[in-house]
């Protein structure tokens, strides 16, 4: 009896020291087998294994749809373990914890202390110890690809119930080309937060952390994509996930962090709002200035044009200029390629085109360059007469434009306020087309000669619809506070835009409108009634009320200059297309994808365009 007990004891010692030696005889035959890189990646595995659960914890948190992967914003989030969880977010900025939570989608950060109990710990151990395994034989993307097919179940005693762990999201399949890319630029941040608000110390981990943050922004380079990325870079970027989760724990209170990242954003802030301030005044700036190349042409051709004797500085059909049965449009303008354009333009569309006459108005200084433009390049059957604004005697008594408040130098030039005095720079026409200098004709515009004007002075499209662009209201330039103004005329009246209009000149003379629009400009010198630096349109609006015939949105098109979202489709059908706004595209900030439609009507070929480096 003795005997048979003595041997169960033998055996029971036997199997419980080979259940102690076997563990150890596997794990060194493991790390026998395993690189040098690949046994540290081992022991880091292990100890994320033994001294943290953060990773593991993403698996229990909620993950989003993969249609939309949203751009982390800085907001510090505060747990009662006192160790706090960053999040950013570039979308929404949520002060609430459970909006951090779900927002999480970066590398781990958070300590957790009480989130599972022992069943939990022992579950994910194995996991981890099945993950690291596979890391030896995959690359970071397949890691993802594996663990996104395995739906894991961790039992919740609470609850009495089994939670199913969501999905890790899989950048293939779900099209998030940039998640890897993403979590390394979260990792570089967070790591300048740390070393930013960390006290000045010889400590090696901050060191770690600053050489690795280092080595990470020069891997990643330029790189957008995914696939952009090297398997160095990854493992670079699990090491560091590491040496970030040691740095956490150094820092158990986050008030401190937490007023420190405000203050950084409201530094970067401020940094924001001046940068967008210096960059909106150096686009007027560029908007005001002439480029080189366009100065260049003009001292180019001015020259040619005092070359030529006097009898070949005059250009064909002048016979034509006064005829009241032809097509006229007017230009008041001092860019030569503007003019270019805008009569290339009309030419090349017109059915009749030795029925159009241009009325080209300028200033003395640009009146030989324009000249010689034409010169060199005639517009064909049509006709072109330039005119000089300093041949207009009769302008002088009004002496109205050295008192306009407006800080724009476009707008305060005597050329931006003629259009009030047509019948008087064309007493011998009836009809007649004003065009700004920067549109650009696509249609022929004969059946705009016979629309219906029912009396009234003006025809231009409306820009009173609202969602449409551009949208005016009335009282958003005018003042209606004023007495005079609130009992004259209706806030709800709709607005409308200059830059291709049709005036009826006979009417305009029938109701004496230019004496109406002296009374409106003198009231504006005296009191507020308007906004100077809009230009001429709210002074337009009041002079021109109750006198506009309102045509079709077709005939034109605005918003080529300042906005990016205008309709294709639109600017297709369009009759005439206008780059109204600061970005012209003479300019080197037009937008490029309005500039060919410009472009196309000038030839760069030309020996002045080429001398001048003026290109498309």
């Amino acid at each position: 009896m003795k005997q048979i007990r003595q041997r169960q004891r033998i055996l029971i010692l036997s199997l419980l020291s080979l259940s102690v030696v076997a563990p150890l005889i596997f794990v060194s035959h493991r790390l026998k087998l395993l690189t040098p890189l690949g046994r540290r990646e081992f022991l880091e595995d292990l100890y994320r294994v033994t001294y943290r659960t953060d990773t593991l914890k993403l698996n229990a948190v909620e993950q989003e749809g993969a249609e939309e992967l949203e751009e982390p914003n800085q907001v510090v989030y505060k747990e009662k373990d006192a160790v706090s969880t960053i999040s950013y977010n570039s979308e929404n900025n949520n002060d609430s914890e459970e909006s951090g939570i779900a927002g999480y989608r970066s590398t781990p950060l958070e300590r957790n202390v009480s989130g599972f109990n022992h069943d939990e710990r022992q579950h994910q151990g194995v996991l981890q110890k099945d993950l690291s395994s596979m890391a030896e034989d995959t690359n970071i993307h397949a890691y993802s690809h594996r663990l996104s097919k395995d739906n894991i179940e961790v039992p919740n005693k609470q609850s009495g119930r089994k939670a199913a762990h969501h999905r890790i999201l899989n950048p293939q399949s779900h099209k998030v080309k940039n998640q890897k890319v993403q979590e390394i630029k979260d990792q570089i941040v967070l790591a300048k937060v740390y070393l930013n608000f960390a006290p000045p110390s010889n400590n090696a981990r901050l060191k770690e952390l600053e050489l690795q943050m280092k080595e990470m922004e020069q891997a990643i380079g330029e790189a957008t994509l995914d696939s952009d990325l090297s398997r160095s870079v990854l493992q670079k970027m699990r090491h560091m996930e590491a040496s970030l989760s040691k740095i956490s724990r150094a820092f158990p209170d986050c008030s401190a962090m937490a007023a420190k990242l405000q203050a950084m954003k409201r530094n970067t802030e401020e940094q924001v709002r001046s940068l967008r301030n210096e960059a909106t005044y150096l686009v007027h700036l560029a908007g005001s200035t002439a480029p080189k190349g366009l100065h260049c042409l003009s001292m180019r051709l001015t020259a040619d044009y005092f070359a030529l004797r006097p009898e070949e500085r005059k250009l064909p059909n002048e016979n034509k200029i006064n005829s009241p049965e032809l097509y006229h449009y007017a230009v008041f303008s001092d860019n030569v390629l503007a003019c270019a354009v805008v009569v290339n333009s009309t030419i090349s569309t017109a059915k009749e085109q030795e029925k159009l006459v241009f009325h080209i108005v300028t200033n003395s200084l640009n009146l030989p360059a324009i000249s010689m433009w034409f010169l060199i390049n005639p517009p064909g059957k049509a006709t072109v007469h330039i005119h000089s604004i300093d041949n207009f005697k009769w302008l002088s008594k009004y002496n109205t434009f050295s008192k306009n408040n407006s800080s724009y130098p476009r707008y305060i030039s005597e050329l931006n306020s003629l259009l009030f005095y047509l019948p008087d720079i064309f007493p011998a026409l009836n009809k007649i087309v004003l065009f700004d200098h920067d549109v650009v004709v696509q249609q022929d515009l004969s059946g705009l000669w016979n629309a219906n004007m029912k009396g009234n002075i003006i025809g231009a499209v409306g820009t009173c619809q609202e969602g449409k662009i551009p949208f005016h209201r009335i009282d958003m330039f005018i003042n209606f506070s004023d007495p005079f103004i609130g009992e004259s005329f209706d806030t709800n009246a709709c607005t409308w835009a200059f830059g291709m209009n049709i005036f009826d000149l006979q009417q305009w003379r029938r109701h004496n409108l230019t004496a109406v629009y002296h009374k409106y400009l003198q009231m504006g010198f005296e009191k507020p009634l308007w906004n100077w630096n809009v230009g001429r349109l709210p002074l337009g609006w009041l002079t021109f009320y109750n006198k506009t015939e309102v045509l079709d949105n077709r005939w034109h098109v605005l918003g080529l200059g300042q906005y990016s979202g205008v309709d294709p489709d639109e600017i297709e059908r369009a009759a005439v297309i206008h780059y109204d706004g600061i970005r012209k595209p003479w300019l080197d900030i037009a937008m490029g994808r309005y500039k060919s439609y410009w472009t196309k009507f000038l030839n760069f070929d030309l020996p002045f365009l080429q001398q001048c480096n003026l290109e498309a």
